[in-house]
This record gives structure tokens, C-alpha cells and sequence, in this order.
């Protein structure tokens, strides 16, 4: 492309990291707007943004990332869709840092023309991964099922969100959720039902929304995953994960009756 034509310039490095301008947004304009290092340096499109491109550069795992910002700011910020495309740029960029070499014949791995896939030289060809997980909001009459998570869990101001996991070879995602629910709480649901889905950079998941009924059974953590669990009435809530994820979305429809 020239260097005056307009995009939207998406540049990540490290890890899940991503350049942000002045406003800490997504960089726009003509390749200029750009630090000068970049002007020169070849940027691959891969989607389009209210009728412009949306060109794609990954700086490396190991580049200095201290003018970078984390891709949950764009969330943080309220800015869904620069976040939507920014974490898709995450992911196709973690397919390719990820699949350098065949899994087949162990051969160089270079990107098929026409398509975001790459290929090694004996046809065997590859597309992102794209790993399928459930996330379900659990109601016991008007109280809400909500735990903190070891992964993320801070001491002296814990987040407490609904409960998630991968999906599992050979099961649908209904019986996905009763699995989790029960592993992670001891807890069994009924009523399973689809709300909504979220793609989620961190690495490669496809978020699936769900709203469940408890039916029967007392909490019983499963520690390696779980610090804390508990049913939460709308008038004793605790710290709750931040707008812009599914998460946030199921907690409030089903406090607001929603769903």
C-alpha cells in the first residue's frame, strides 16, 4: 500500500501487547502517524474497520515494549471494537509465532496466499487454533453463583466472576457447563441456556455465554482452581470483572431479570 493511504495500524509485541496513540487508541491515518522505525517495514492486512484496512505488524515476543500498552486497556477503555480486532490480530499473530514448523514432517512453515493459514512444502496446510470454552452465570432463585479465581486472584481486593472452562473432546457445550459447574462447585445445574459469545485473545478461546438454575448440591471448591465461592445477592456484591467481558454481561443480565 502508499504511504499516504489510510488504515487502522495494528503493532503488538511481547506479550499481548499493543501500540496505542496519543488518546490510547488504535493507531489511524496514512503510514506516517507511525514512530519512523515503522515506516518502512512491511505490515500484512487482515480485516477492515468502518471502510478502512487494517494492517497487521508483530514486533516479536522479545522487543522493547515499553511505548506498548496491554490489550485489556482497549477494554478497560470502553473501546469494544478496537479490543474485538485487536485481540483477533493477537490471536492470528499467536498462530504464526506458534506454527513456524509442520506439525507432519517438520518442515518450515511459510503463510498461504489468499488465506491466513500456513503451509509447509509438502501441502500439509494449517488454520488458527481456536479453542471452544463455556462461561456460565449459575442462579439460585434471585442470587447469583460467583467465585475468585486462583489464576488472578488478589488478597486485599479480590474479583469475583461466574464460572468457565474448555470445552472437552467428545461432549457438547450443555454438557460442558454441567461438568465445570460441577468440578469447580459441586454444584448441579439445570435449565442450561445460550446467551451470547466472545472471542477472548488470551490465547485463542471462543467464550460461550450461558445462564444455568441450580438444582441441588452444597459448595465444595475445587482448590486448584477456586479461592473462594459463594451465592451473591444483588445488594452484596463483590468485586466484579470489568465491562466489556462476557462475564461482566452475564452477571448483569441476569441481576437486571433479563434472561
Amino acid at each position: 500500500m502508499s504511504s499516504t493511504e489510510q488504515a487502522f495500524w495494528f503493532v503488538l509485541g511481547g506479550d499481548h501487547l499493543v501500540l496505542l496513540d496519543e488518546q490510547g487508541r488504535i493507531p489511524q491515518g496514512p503510514k506516517a502517524c507511525l514512530p519512523a522505525h515503522l515506516h518502512h517495514v512491511n505490515f500484512d492486512r487482515f480485516d477492515e474497520w468502518n471502510g478502512l484496512p487494517c494492517q497487521l505488524l508483530d514486533l516479536g515476543a522479545e522487543v522493547d515494549t515499553q511505548a506498548m500498552a496491554p490489550l485489556r486497556q482497549l477494554m478497560v477503555a470502553g473501546d469494544e471494537e478496537g479490543f474485538r480486532l485487536a485481540g483477533r490480530a493477537w490471536q492470528l499473530v499467536t498462530f504464526r509465532r506458534t506454527h513456524r514448523f509442520c506439525g507432519e514432517c517438520g518442515a518450515p512453515m511459510t503463510p498461504e496466499a489468499g488465506e491466513w493459514a500456513q503451509g509447509c512444502r509438502h501441502g500439509h496446510v494449517v488454520y488458527p487454533r481456536i479453542s471452544p470454552c463455556i462461561i456460565v452465570a449459575v442462579r439460585k432463585g434471585s442470587a447469583l453463583l460467583l467465585a475468585a479465581h486462583r489464576r488472578h486472584h488478589q488478597v486485599d481486593d479480590p474479583m469475583f466472576t461466574v464460572l468457565a472452562g474448555f470445552v472437552e473432546a467428545g461432549e457438547n457445550l450443555e454438557q460442558c457447563v454441567a461438568r465445570e459447574v460441577f468440578e469447580e462447585s459441586g454444584i448441579r445445574v439445570r435449565n442450561v441456556r445460550y446467551v451470547s459469545s466472545q472471542p477472548w485473545p488470551f490465547p485463542h478461546s471462543l467464550m460461550m455465554g450461558f445462564v444455568a438454575e441450580y438444582e441441588s448440591g452444597e459448595i465444595r471448591l475445587q482448590e486448584e482452581e477456586l479461592v473462594a465461592a459463594d451465592f451473591f445477592e444483588a445488594d452484596r456484591l463483590p468485586r466484579l470483572p470489568p465491562h466489556g467481558t462476557i462475564a461482566r454481561r452475564l452477571i448483569e443480565l441476569c441481576l437486571a431479570d433479563a434472561i
